[in-house]
């Protein structure tokens, strides 16, 4: 199974995410903020990381940008997500160097379907 870094800041969206990956065999990484999303990816090099957008100081896409410009963190899948889909946010999610773009609220066969086409080995 895979190592899944996942940045969520609400403590409910992310007992559930945690859950339910956990649930099916993978390692499951997670920060409260993008800096410590950041410096988690670095050091653990996870085969996906599932990004919060709004977050408090760092935003999801601004992490998103630097883990992209980082030469260690550049090939990772990144899935950005968020609560507040806006006309145009999937485009901005993926000029800041997203893999996918998820909205809240999504089923959980919707994630786990999305992190089989990102991680087909997992």
């Amino acid at each position: 199974m895979a190592t899944i870094l996942v940045v969520e800041d609400n403590p409910d969206n992310m007992l559930l995410t945690v859950m339910l990956l956990e649930s099916l065999g993978h390692t499951v990484l997670s920060a409260v903020d993008a800096e410590a999303g950041l410096t988690l990816a670095r050091a653990e090099l996870p085969s996906l990381i599932l990004m919060d957008i709004q977050l408090p100081k760092l935003s999801g896409m601004d992490a998103t940008r630097r883990l992209r410009a980082d030469p260690v963190t550049a090939n990772t899948p990144i899935v950005t997500i968020t609560s507040f889909a806006l006309s145009g946010d999937e485009h901005k999610a993926k000029e800041a160097g997203a893999t996918a773009y998820l909205a809240k609220p999504y089923s959980p066969f919707d994630l786990l379907n999305l992190i089989r086409k990102l991680l087909p080995e997992a």
